[in-house]
């Protein structure tokens, strides 16, 4: 068997028994072929069950020269996986990734934008357009109720509970969520879903939610053009995507009182210690929490 028969046993088995998104595996293939393309090129004809720890660890170096410390990290994370599914496959018995060590990386604090951001983007959509009223209504619901950028392209409908004040969200591996929306929110989506309701929409998209002109659901690229262009109408000099909204969306939280496991929850992350990182974002309201919360603070007499 050679590198593409078993790429594509490994893409259907993070697919099926996974569970994980296309861009996910798609994500994975392309560090499994700059690999093989890193042996063509230095004319190593090696099979992905016979190369050597030696060989991967020259492919790494090469790699080190072209990216930076995080996007190698990712490089060898996925050839980890990789390799770790051939064992669990018996397609071989040892991993050649495992004595390579990933670059330490410092933690980054997500970008976020300040109310005043949010409203000046939102203000800065032009509604006499024909997508104005589903910008806007797109711009809410990420920042309103936290959303990554796929599972707003992917956001059915059939989704949509406003009665219950909740949309029910499809994140990661699948893993479905209910979040709460907010009045404004709904409002918003309700002035957009008249407008769509004009488009001709294609078969298959008809319980998609926000819809490009040609009535099919929008790509991941669209959303991040429409946020530049807006960035770039209001002299915005920060670098955002739809997921600064998400990162704004849990940091205003915390700000005004919510707890970590609220925003856990309304994020659909697996584990608390990747909320967490909004704390270091908001020393003041940790400030508020010792002088509100810690017994001695009370004592002062």
């Amino acid at each position: 068997m050679n590198w593409k028969t078993h790429i594509k046993s490994y893409q259907s088995y993070l697919r099926i028994e996974r569970g994980l998104s296309k861009n996910t595996v798609d994500n994975y293939t392309f560090d499994i072929e700059r690999l093989c393309l890193f042996l063509e090129e230095n004319k190593m004809d090696v099979s992905p069950l016979k190369i050597t720890e030696e060989a991967v660890q020259q492919f790494i170096y090469a790699v080190s020269k072209e990216v930076n410390a995080r996007s190698q990290a990712r490089i060898i994370s996925g050839l980890k996986s990789f390799f770790s599914y051939l064992i669990f496959e018996d397609y071989r018995n040892d991993n050649p990734m495992e004595l390579i060590e990933a670059p330490r990386l410092g933690r980054k604090l997500p970008d976020t934008l300040s109310i005043q951001d949010i409203d000046a983007l939102i203000g800065a959509i032009d509604l006499s357009k024909e997508e104005g009223e589903r910008n806007r209504a797109m711009l809410e619901t990420l920042y309103g109720c936290g959303l990554r950028v796929t599972e707003l392209t992917t956001l059915k409908i059939s989704d949509l509970f406003f009665e219950e004040g909740f949309i029910k969200i499809t994140g990661k591996g699948n893993k479905q969520r209910f979040v709460p929306i907010s009045e404004v929110t709904k409002k918003y989506i309700g002035f957009y879903r008249l407008k769509r309701n004009t488009l001709p929409i294609q078969k298959g998209h008809e319980d998609t939610l926000f819809l490009n002109r040609r009535g099919r659901q929008l790509t991941r690229a669209m959303i991040f053009t429409i946020i530049k262009d807006l960035a770039v109408k209001i002299n915005l000099n920060k670098s955002i995507s739809p997921h600064t909204f998400r990162h704004s969306f849990a940091t205003h939280l915390l700000e005004n009182g919510a707890d970590l496991r609220s925003i856990q929850l309304m994020l659909g992350h697996e584990s608390i210690t990747t909320t967490e990182i909004y704390v270091h974002l908001d020393r003041k309201h940790l400030t508020q929490v010792m002088n509100t919360f810690h017994p001695r603070n009370n004592d002062l007499s």
